[in-house]
């Protein structure tokens, strides 16, 4: 019983942090978003184009791979 018990504690923290993990990355997201939008009214391409190549990374990291 002990080991199912930290069996399933151990799945049930996993589970914490892949939530947690999402949360931030969604969080990373909008931020992203909203500096490229303040980018573009500032006419500032240099911070254009990293924060389009950081954001363009974040969301290639959880999309799922295909072969083609």
């Amino acid at each position: 019983m002990d080991k199912m018990k930290a069996a399933y504690e151990v799945m049930l923290g996993l589970a914490a942090e892949m939530v947690w993990d999402e949360a931030l990355r969604k969080r990373r997201c909008e931020t992203l978003q909203q500096d490229i939008d303040a980018a573009l009214a500032r006419g500032d391409e240099l911070a254009f184009l990293a924060l389009t190549s950081e954001l363009k990374t974040l969301e290639r990291g959880t999309e799922p791979t295909t072969a083609s």
